[in-house]
């Protein structure tokens, strides 16, 4: 069972620790939170997803839900349903209220690596090669996305909304007339982005230029800029519509793991042991969040502050705008998998197959654009939000073990 400890503040770095959940049997690999954030979900490798009550004092675990037959690797909540993605080929939609599983959707033929939902369809994507949209309710498999030569990882959805505009440049109409419905996005192994039709499943434009795995995305918050982090070791920025490259941000030294963008700043995560903030428009870097000792695996931006998950097992407060640690979170004994920040609790997810929760109650909010923003989540899609690419992906619930040990090999 679960133990709490230390619940009162302190001054040394383990007395922010308030309690430690210990019920999953294996590695926490990624969390999502409910729209009113009073659940949180957890999914681990010992393929089950646990709920966990997000703002009682205790942390309490509501549910446990069964059925996978392989470690699971990305869950999501789309109002009273959670959908969790396995190594075990398939996806399962659970109803919240009673902890069964409504139906399974199968089809891929390797493990699922990343999924989003849009309300009415779920996408997912895997070694197998290829993207698949879903009917979230029915669970029926309405389209497939071939054409990567390798498997695909990260995706993102984009909205009508977003993706109908261009500009007013006239070489501009033949091209941004194909944007006029909705858009996937989809990065790979083989070292591209596809931007892909929702209505045909047509690709209508292939990004190319990285040497490496495609490994995160994510856009401006319009929609027209496309972001990719890549094995090999840069970030490159995009015209969505013409395919052209903008920018090249090449101060990383070693892969990059996850993207957040938030309005005119680019947030970057790497295993060359830095977090990093970019200028959008010139690309240029204006702060580097030092003092990890391994691959940044996880981040959040939160009142001011940015949080970071570390291979090192310790979570890292910075003021967003310094880069200056403001405090440091020990207790861990192996890597820090996934964060989220609920209230004034910040609760990580790690390889040592714990949750923890800590008390963030007197971190001052600072001023930054976005109050709160991560990319633990890979999103759920409403409206007119674009989803946000995110690592193990906490929310998304990336699994990137497997590309962590071959980076640090050299071998993507």
């Amino acid at each position: 069972m679960g133990s709490a400890s230390s619940r009162g503040r302190g001054k040394r770095d383990g007395d922010w620790l308030l309690q430690t959940l210990d019920e999953h049997e294996s590695a926490v690999n990624c969390m999502t939170l409910s729209s009113d954030e009073s659940v949180l979900a957890t999914g681990s490798d010992d393929h089950n997803i646990r709920l966990w009550s997000a703002k009682t004092t205790p942390v309490e675990c509501l549910s446990v839900l069964t059925g996978h037959t392989d470690y699971i690797t990305a869950i999501l909540i789309d109002e009273n349903y959670l959908v969790s993605a396995s190594a075990d080929r398939t996806m399962r939609k659970w109803d919240l209220t009673d902890g069964q599983c409504v139906f399974i959707y199968s089809g891929h033929t390797s493990l699922i690596n990343r999924i989003v939902c849009t309300g009415d369809f779920l996408f997912s994507t895997s070694y197998d090669r290829t993207a698949r949209c879903w009917d979230f309710d029915t669970g029926a498999c309405v389209r497939v996305f071939r054409g990567h030569k390798h498997g695909i990882l990260p995706i993102l959805f984009i909205p009508a909304e977003h993706s109908g505009g261009g500009g007013g440049d006239e070489d501009l109409d033949q091209d941004t007339n194909i944007y006029a419905k909705d858009l996937i996005v989809t990065g790979s192994q083989d070292k591209t982005a596809k931007a892909w039709s929702f209505e045909t499943g047509e690709c209508l434009k292939t990004f190319r230029g990285h040497t490496g795995a495609v490994l995160c995305l994510a856009t401006d918050r319009v929609g027209k800029i496309l972001f990719t982090g890549s094995g090999d070791n840069t970030i490159r920025a995009w015209d969505i519509y013409r395919g052209t490259e903008l920018h090249v941000y090449e101060q990383h030294q070693a892969a990059i793991i996850s993207l957040l963008c938030i309005n005119k700043l680019l947030f970057s995560i790497s295993s060359d042991h830095t977090a990093r903030c970019w200028v959008v428009d010139v690309g240029d870097c204006t702060r580097i969040y030092k003092g990890h000792k391994h691959t940044v695996s996880c981040i959040q931006v939160h009142n001011g502050h940015l949080f970071t998950g570390c291979g090192d097992s310790i979570l890292r407060c910075f003021d967003a705008r310094s880069g200056v640690i403001k405090r440091i979170f020990k207790s861990h004994t192996l890597s820090v998998n996934c964060l989220q920040i609920v209230d004034n609790r910040l609760f990580s997810g790690s390889v040592d197959g714990t949750l923890k929760v800590w008390d963030i109650d007197d971190l001052n909010p600072e001023t930054i654009p976005n109050s709160k923003s991560s990319v633990s989540n890979s999103g759920v899609t409403k409206g007119n939000q674009i989803s946000v690419e995110n690592r193990s992906d906490v929310d998304s619930g990336i699994d990137d073990r497997d590309y962590r040990d071959r980076h640090g090999q050299n071998m993507v």
